[in-house]
């Protein structure tokens, strides 16, 4: 089997994901945190690249729907954080 930097790409992505999931899971990070869904995108983004060099559909399904899922979380960051949630968040 020969190993690409496409491959290399996809499971950095992949590493990143998991690990996201797991300081999930430990409490190091919040569901809405910004570094969650940030780590969630670009893992997912680069598993897509590696998809492109070695296609997989179903592979390339589910991170097409986890970037798109990560990035409405970051959206819904973006658009909600502000003064009035941050105090919100402290009551």
């Amino acid at each position: 089997m020969k190993y690409g930097w496409y491959d290399l790409t996809g499971n950095v992505g992949v590493a990143m994901m998991v690990l996201s999931y797991l300081l999930l899971q430990l409490g190091k990070l919040r569901i809405n945190d910004l570094s969650y869904s940030l780590t969630n995108a670009i893992g997912a983004l680069l598993v897509l690249i590696s998809l492109v060099y070695s296609f997989n559909l179903s592979a390339f399904l589910v991170e097409s729907f986890w970037l798109l899922i990560s990035l409405f979380g970051l959206i819904k960051f973006l658009t909600t954080k502000g003064p009035s949630s941050d105090r919100a968040a402290n009551q």
